[in-house]
């Protein structure tokens, strides 16, 4: 019994020798692969702990790390004398991925796509934006590099690829190691609910993708989905066609008894200016810093005419131009790439189309290059008959402010463009996009002459200091907004306000636009980081810390609260004072930008049968806004695609009482479900050009639609 003990640990002493002598063998002889793996591993885990702060979940963890061997694995059909080559090559592709994804993040708070950085060049000027957001940090990623090149240099001076050439099976090696990435990966998918599945397939959230399946599995997806612009129209139109038959059919017969409210045809007949308010967000409505109001034009025009507080901008990487698409088409933006430059040649009903069916001119004007953004062939296409872009203004160094001509010196040198406009055409509709407060918010930038003539903002806070020990009392100042960004923001916001102002006093005291409308909306959010308004909330001026949780004026502003804060206003207003009274009004209902269409199409008599949106005044507190990632909210609820919880909203009834709100799981996954097709109708019609294709198609179950020209 003893002799058989002795036995078995001799046999266990030999195998952990044996153990012992192949990896000690393996570690020498995979030194490249090895270091390739941890640097290349090492950045995706930097990526994550700078951006989304998951640095110790394992699951994009283990998916990064499959991936990463897997690819290496190739690396062994490499001679060990040119491997070096094959693994460098990646790791620069990594590390390029980690810095354009932590730039990116910053200025977006999600992930690069391909095809925006193929767009680089329609995007015009809002590079600058991008470059304004460098961190010294993120070049980090580019040390491995440097760490691998060193590595090289000191295995090329010794005997390694000599050694190396001799002892490695490379088939043998490849076999292994790829057989541990694909098991690795196994692990990965097996794990997967459908809900990820779906999200991964669709690409909605960026940011949940990363967090649940690493950057390199979501940028070879985001690749794929890039590609998609080429190759989608090839595969699934009959599915899309027969879901979008099926959606609007429903559509169609649930909007055939629709009823005329209040507000039906109220405008028939007037002009409409739209006024693209560039970066302009609800928060700054009422506002006001050391007793000066930051948007005194906006908090006037919300209290003369007709005022949405709870309207929301839908948009993904495509921004200003997201915008303009959803506002025109009631559609929603693609899922991937930007419809105005990947889908520009698909047919849309829009509001210039359909206007321009009833006898309007319709134009567009922006002091930027028409090539931003591809609107030189997207607004023809979306039914514009004129663009009045930069090289029709007189644009100088002098009158430039931030990416082009200042918002006053557009304004000014528009009157006499639409005076023009309005003495030559019965009807027009036109858009007007403001400039001076996209980002970059740099105040040291602009022209000093510029803000002296509309007044300095003072950002200073004024509080008053008790010395502890001899009880006087010292005024302090403390200019604390200074240079931040959040700061230079609230400059330029309130620089674009006056330079509307400028406008509107135009237009009041011209003897034009007694039959104009004017819609003025915020096309999108700042883009500023959260710890920016957490500053701004929390800042304790007199210790020069942040209010802690607990403290009596501490304000909670999560992520949530955050999002909650990208509404942007919405005001439709005339200076005709009997229409104005017909309109005037505050609406409290959540409003999005595909319900712009619907409800002014609702006010002027004209109609789009494909709108995703709705009037609000016939939906009221019913409505539900959709956004790009998968979020929804309600006049009840706000719900995040990413972590799938929601949160309950502040309601009150007529008499300022808080209301009670019940919130059922049938509520949310109805909407959820409500969510899921609205975007994938929104995307088939855009990819599949379905409109065109098999609108005339649709049974509405009382009469055929067939001779409706859907083109424009």
């Amino acid at each position: 019994m003893k002799k058989k003990f002795v036995n078995v640990i001799n046999k266990f002493v030999t195998l952990l020798k044996r153990v012992r002598k192949n990896l000690s063998r393996y570690l020498s002889t995979n030194r490249l692969f090895l270091t390739f793996i941890i640097f290349s591993l090492l950045n995706t885990v930097l990526l994550r702990f700078f951006t989304i702060h998951n640095t110790l979940d394992y699951k994009p963890l283990i998916c990064d790390l499959a991936l990463i061997v897997i690819i290496g694995s190739f690396g062994y059909f490499v001679k060990p004398k040119k491997q070096f080559n094959y693994y460098f090559i990646w790791l620069f592709i990594f590390s390029l991925m980690c810095i354009i994804n932590s730039i990116y993040y910053v200025f977006y708070t999600s992930y690069a796509s391909f095809s925006l950085i193929a767009e680089l060049g329609l995007v015009g000027d809002v590079g600058d934006s991008l470059l304004e957001k460098l961190r010294l940090i993120d070049f980090v990623y580019l040390i491995p590099l440097v760490l691998y090149y060193i590595l090289h240099t000191k295995l090329k001076k010794g005997s390694y690829y000599h050694f190396v050439s001799k002892v490695e099976k490379s088939k043998k090696c490849f076999v292994s190691t790829i057989l541990v990435g694909v098991i690795l990966l196994a692990f990965t998918l097996v794990n997967i609910t459908y809900t990820d599945a779906s999200r991964l397939v669709k690409q909605w959230n960026r940011e949940y993708l990363v967090m649940r399946f690493g950057i390199i599995l979501y940028q070879g997806n985001d690749l794929v989905q890039s590609l998609t612009p080429k190759i989608n129209s090839l595969f699934g139109y009959d599915e899309a066609a027969r879901t979008f038959k099926e959606f609007y059919t429903a559509l169609f017969k649930e909007n055939k008894n629709k009823k005329e409210n209040q507000y039906t045809n109220v405008l028939e007949d007037m002009n409409v200016i739209f006024i693209h308010m560039e970066s302009i967000q609800a928060f700054l409505v009422d506002m006001k810093v050391n007793g000066v109001e930051m948007t005194p034009t906006i908090n006037k025009l919300s209290k003369e005419g007709m005022y949405f507080d709870n309207f929301y901008p839908q948009i993904s990487v495509g921004t200003s131009s997201d915008t303009e698409f959803t506002l025109n088409t009631s559609l929603m933006p693609a899922n991937s790439g930007t419809v105005f430059v990947s889908y520009y040649k698909r047919n849309y009903v829009s509001i210039p189309k359909l206007l321009k069916e009833k006898g309007y001119y319709t134009f567009s004007s922006h002091a930027n290059g028409a090539s931003m953004w591809n609107r030189s062939a997207m607004h023809p296409n979306l039914g514009y008959d004129e663009m009045i872009f930069k090289d029709q203004f007189g644009v100088t160094k002098e009158n430039s402010v931030g990416l082009g001509l200042n918002d006053v010196d557009f304004f000014l040198q528009l009157q006499s463009k639409l005076e023009k406009i309005e003495s030559e055409h019965e009807h027009y509709m036109g858009t007007l996009l403001q400039l001076s407060n996209h980002s970059p918010f740099a105040a040291t930038d602009v022209n000093p002459e510029i803000y002296d003539y509309f007044g300095k903002l003072d950002l200073t806070n004024t509080y008053t200091r008790i010395d502890s020990k001899t009880g006087e009392t010292e005024v302090v100042q403390e200019d604390y907004l200074k240079d931040t960004k959040l700061g230079n923001y609230l400059i330029t916001a309130h620089y674009a306000d006056m330079a509307l102002g400028t406008f509107i006093d135009y237009v009041n005291n011209s003897e034009y636009y007694n039959n104009t409308v004017f819609v003025l909306y915020g096309d999108h959010d700042a883009k500023l980081d959260k710890s920016e308004y957490e500053y701004y909330y929390n800042y304790d001026v007199e210790t020069g810390t942040l209010y802690e949780e607990g403290n009596a004026n501490f304000y909670n502003y999560d992520n949530i609260a955050h999002e909650l804060n990208k509404n942007t206003p919405l005001i439709i207003w005339t200076k005709n004072r009997e229409v104005a009274k017909k309109i005037k009004t505050v609406n409290h209902n959540v409003i999005g930008m595909y319900d712009i269409m619907p409800t002014l199409g609702n006010m002027m008599g004209f109609e789009n049968k494909f709108a995703l949106g709705h009037d609000i005044f016939s939906i009221g507190e019913d409505n539900v806004v959709v956004f790009p990632t998968g979020n929804f909210i309600t006049n009840k609820v706000y719900y995040n695609n990413t972590s799938d919880s929601y949160r309950i909203l502040r309601q009150v009834d007529n008499k300022g009482q808080l209301m009670n709100v019940d919130i059922s799981n049938d509520y949310i996954n109805n909407l959820k479900q409500y969510m899921e097709k609205i975007l994938d109708v929104s995307n088939d019609i855009i990819v599949h050009d379905l409109i065109i294709k098999e609108g005339n198609n649709i049974d509405d179950g009382s009469s055929t639609l067939e001779g409706d020209d859907f083109s424009g």
